[in-house]
């Protein structure tokens, strides 16, 4: 069954002074077969709210809808922007609660908020972690951190989180054969 389950793979999220960077590849497999080689695999949540997904395709189409209308109706009933934390803990709490059932997702939602800039990374199980610095999830995320680790460096700007993110993933390209086909960047 798991050949059958449309999955995309690399991501990577930066947090720097001026704000976030998301960025992905932009092949969705089925077992060994490439299905996708334009596969969106970055949201647009809010105006300064994104959320990158790895995984299954489906299931993370399901919960991109889910919190980008939350966060719709947040706003309608507040007037004020959901923060990045609140959808962390939404989602969080969402998938904590398939635990029999998961979501096969492994996701990054990142923005700017009032607290400033910031990275939540979330697991098919609920697990929530704000990641401080450079994060990397699916297949590729092992070369990534290699590029990501020795590059990262605080006060970074979204301009060079955005070239460093890309040597990330053109580094991964080469390696991962689940990842390939092109790049997408947003800050």
């Amino acid at each position: 069954m798991d050949d059958n389950i449309l999955k995309g793979t690399t991501t990577i999220g930066l947090v720097c002074k001026d704000g976030v960077v998301l960025a992905s590849e932009q092949r969705a497999t089925m077992g060994y077969l490439i299905a996708s080689k334009d596969a969106q695999k970055i949201y647009q949540i809010d105006d300064t709210v994104g959320m990158t997904t790895a995984g299954a395709v489906g299931d993370a189409q399901r919960l991109v809808r889910s919190i980008s209308v939350e966060s719709s109706l947040h706003r309608m009933r507040t007037c004020e922007p959901m923060t990045v934390k609140a959808m962390a803990n939404l989602l969080s709490t969402v998938l904590g609660s398939q635990r029999m059932m998961p979501f096969y997702v492994q996701l990054l939602l990142g923005g700017v908020d009032k607290t400033g800039p910031c990275i939540y990374s979330l697991d098919a199980l609920g697990g929530r972690l704000e990641e401080r610095k450079a994060v990397s999830t699916g297949s590729g995320s092992p070369i990534a951190y290699g590029i990501l680790e020795d590059r990262y460096r605080e006060g970074i700007t979204t301009d060079e989180g955005a070239d460093l993110a890309v040597r990330a993933l053109h580094n991964v390209m080469k390696r991962d054969s689940a990842s390939g086909d092109g790049i997408d960047v947003i800050v």
